[in-house]
């Protein structure tokens, strides 16, 4: 999901208790534990998706996969995910038994019919009682802006552009709610960067992305300008992108504009993580190894990189030569 996945998975892993109430039976006394931690998790990165959680005094495990479309390879990679998370919690705990584990994907498109609440992976043969595993579905694209409302956090706030009656009067209130709750500029403009790119993916043709901007800017001005995130760099490398088409006649080359804007959009955010890290910015080889890592490898992979290594280990890793794939 490229741009997508990167931010709302930085957001979630900022809110998980956001997540994670929204996604829980109403009513239950729950305690977030933490994302899963495992030895597997240099084979398997995505174990990030997995919070640890305590429902009612009991352990429990969510995963949960951010999807674009439900599209037919999800259940598959549901599935595969589900048996890395399970060898990653058996490792963790030798003897144990292994929390009870609960799958939603959250889905941003598709189809204007109505989506399944449940979706299944059967692996049994034809004609033999059901194997394999099932899914909850929560098509958030197919929800209005008042059901995301009342999930009561500002992290569900940002999939508002999505909703199947989002207009330019809802939206300004979402951007008014981000502005009350976010508790420093910084988080602002992440919030509004991710209301930003769900504007783009635009499953109903709402268009509004320029009026989101405009609302933006107007509620903190040069907000977006002075924190220059995926969000922000993405928009403006769009708008060089299409001046430069216009002036050239080139359909190539505003192509080529608006793909090393992204390029630059997603080293931005990258070098921001690592500075967060290590508590400084990336010299200019630690910078040109994440760029490479990321066109060689896929941005995803560079940011769970990031979240997971500490310190020394982190700069080892991006001195180290990048492996094909």
């Amino acid at each position: 999901m490229g741009d997508a996945d990167i931010t709302l998975r930085h957001l979630a892993r900022r809110r998980p208790e956001d997540l994670a109430r929204a996604l829980v039976p109403e009513g239950r006394p729950i305690e977030v534990l933490g994302w899963v931690d495992s030895q597997v998790t240099h084979i398997e990165r995505r174990l990030d998706k997995a919070l640890r959680l305590r429902i009612d005094g009991e352990p429990r495990v969510l995963h949960v996969e951010f999807c674009f479309a439900l599209r037919d390879d999800v259940p598959d990679r549901i599935f595969e995910y589900l048996g890395f998370l399970f060898a990653a919690l058996r490792l963790d705990a030798p003897g144990e038994p292994v929390p009870p584990i609960e799958s939603v994907a959250v889905v941003l498109s598709g189809r204007r019919r109505r989506l399944p609440t449940t979706g299944k992976r059967r692996t049994a043969w034809p004609g033999r009682p059901f194997s394999g595993t099932h899914f909850r579905v929560d098509a958030v694209y197919q929800r209005t802006v008042s059901e995301l409302r009342a999930r009561g956090s500002v992290l569900w706030l940002v999939f508002s552009p999505l909703a199947r009656d989002a207009t330019e009067a809802a939206l300004r209130e979402v951007v008014a709610d981000i502005h009350a709750a976010a508790n420093t500029a910084e988080e602002r403009a992440e919030l509004y960067t991710a209301l930003l790119v769900m504007a783009t993916i635009d499953p109903w043709g709402h268009n509004l992305r320029k009026e989101l901007i405009k609302m933006m800017e107007d509620k903190e001005e040069g907000l977006l300008r002075r924190t220059p995130i995926i969000g922000e760099m993405i928009i403006e490398a769009e708008r060089r992108g299409e001046q430069r088409g216009e002036q050239r006649g080139e359909q190539r080359g505003e192509q080529r504009g608006q793909e090393r804007g992204k390029q630059e959009a997603i080293a931005e955010l990258l070098g921001r993580l690592f500075a967060r890290r290590l508590g400084r910015r990336p010299n200019a080889e630690e910078e040109r190894s994440i760029i490479e890592r990321a066109r060689a490898l896929g941005p995803g992979e560079v940011e769970d990189a990031l979240l997971d290594l500490e310190g020394e280990a982190l700069v080892r890793w991006l001195a180290e030569p990048i492996r094909s794939s």
